[in-house]
């Protein structure tokens, strides 16, 4: 998140295929990849040989930073500063860290001392991400994960399915006995990580909500350190939920065993001026604007080894069809991608499989398309976490392309009445005022500005990995 000055530039897009770049030294250069875990459990991670030079360089996380504003690539920014300081003493303290006992004797007679986490929160754009990801380079550990908290959560769900199946079928006429399996799923989650990182931490699920804190205490219990990123605090967090009340002793949860910080400069660096990629954002108003993209995206398609067809993927035993692609590159529609019931899973099997995404014809995305929306929030994050390129046409400019207003769906009453809710005290509820995912799509915007950027783009090229 360099906070450089120079104006968005008109040039070609065309730039972005030629053989020979000028690269500028970045901060984290992380490689792509989709790490799996044993159990499927999703994780962008640094590689080593990376972090085995990063850590060879500077001495932490601080001092890194510290050059890197020396160097112009990075504006100094206390705030950032300050929460760096906290971190790099927390990776020090994890240094040789291991939650699991290694031996019998360690198992009965001691147990690790539990280092306090952080929850790093504050507005989109400020840095929080980054400075994150500089501590996590720097923790010495082989059992740490960084995860995208969505991309968690949907991992603990197929974890938890996983388990309720392999229970004996109880015979008939027999009473099924009670099972519970959120403990057994966090203890396997704490014998593969010591150190969690949570990016974009947030909770829009019911079903996300109910389990939290069983699931984060026994966490805790296992000796994971927690270090999370979030646009909100944790006071916050699930605010106007269906049944809040029974989340909010999660809050407290967290914030005994994270401390919280902080990071809000005022300043969403996405958003300042910097040498952009060509003109990457498209409103359905231009003239002969679909040709345009055809043009572009067989450019891009000219580059690879393959010809245009559809593709059939594979997402956890279930077919997902998607209807041009050509190598790495994939055109798809709004509908295709957003009005399907498609959820993170397919949205990382993309983010994985390619490196330019084209997404053509969104709408105005207003009160009747929440669901929608939160689809493209989903699938934005998982292309910005992979440094996937996009190209997008939409029917209105980026800040102007969700506008929600409250109201209520015939699906929506039927919800209401089963959970005994008076209809008019719906609209102080989250998920029908639109108060979630207007949030939310802040970052949407912030992210999609910076993926129009040069350096974005020079970023993503995988034909150099």
């Amino acid at each position: 998140m360099a906070a450089c000055t120079a104006p968005l530039g008109a040039a070609s897009i065309r730039f972005l295929f030629k053989d020979h770049y000028l690269w500028k030294t970045k901060l984290l250069t992380i490689p792509f990849s989709l790490n799996f875990v044993k159990r499927g459990f999703a994780a962008n991670a640094l590689s080593q040989s990376v972090e085995d030079s990063v850590t060879a360089s500077y001495g932490g996380p601080i001092e890194h930073y510290r050059r890197l504003v020396e160097e112009g690539t990075l504006k100094e920014d206390v705030h950032q500063k300050s929460v760096l300081e906290n971190l790099e003493k927390l990776q020090q303290t994890l240094k040789g860290y291991d939650n699991q006992p290694q031996s019998f004797f360690s198992k009965m007679f001691s147990k690790p001392k539990i280092p306090k986490g952080y929850y790093i929160y504050g507005d989109v754009g400020t840095g929080k991400t980054m400075v994150m990801d500089m501590f996590y380079s720097y923790v010495e550990t082989n059992k740490k994960k960084r995860v995208h908290f969505h991309g968690f959560m949907l991992d603990v769900h197929q974890r938890i399915h996983r388990l309720k199946q392999s229970m004996p079928k109880r015979k008939a006429g027999k009473m099924a006995k009670s099972y519970d399996p959120i403990a057994p799923v966090a203890e396997e989650i704490s014998e593969e990580a010591s150190l969690l990182c949570f990016d974009e931490f947030q909770v829009t699920d019911i079903a996300d909500a109910m389990i939290l804190k069983q699931l984060f205490e026994n966490l805790f219990k296992h000796g994971v350190v927690v270090v999370a990123t979030s646009n909100r605090q944790p006071e916050d967090l699930y605010k106007n939920g269906l049944q809040r009340v029974n989340f909010v002793p999660f809050i407290a949860v967290l914030k005994d065993h994270c401390q919280t910080l902080q990071l809000d400069s005022g300043i969403d660096y996405r958003r300042r001026n910097r040498p952009g990629a060509g003109k990457l954002f498209f409103l359905t108003s231009e003239p002969d604007v679909h040709a345009t993209l055809d043009k572009m995206f067989d450019e891009m398609a000219f580059k690879q080894n393959d010809i245009t067809r559809p593709r059939i993927l594979n997402v956890r035993n279930r077919k997902l069809t998607l209807s041009k692609a050509c190598g790495t590159i994939l055109d798809c529609t709004f509908d295709e991608l957003c009005d399907r019931p498609l959820g993170a899973s397919d949205y990382l099997m993309i983010s994985n499989l390619f490196d330019t995404v084209f997404i053509r014809d969104i709408p105005l995305l207003t009160s009747w398309k929440k669901t929608q929306a939160r689809r493209l929030i989903t699938l934005i994050d998982a292309l910005y976490d992979h440094k996937v390129r996009v190209v997008i046409l939409a029917e209105a400019p980026l800040d102007d392309l969700f506008v929600v207003e409250a109201s209520l769906d015939d699906h929506a009453h039927e919800v209401l009445d089963d959970l005994g809710i008076k209809q008019d005290a719906a609209s102080s509820l989250a998920i029908y005022s639109g108060e979630e995912e207007v949030f939310a799509f802040q970052r949407t915007v912030s992210r999609l500005t910076e993926m129009q950027t040069e350096e974005y783009w020079q970023e993503g090229d995988r034909s150099t990995t």
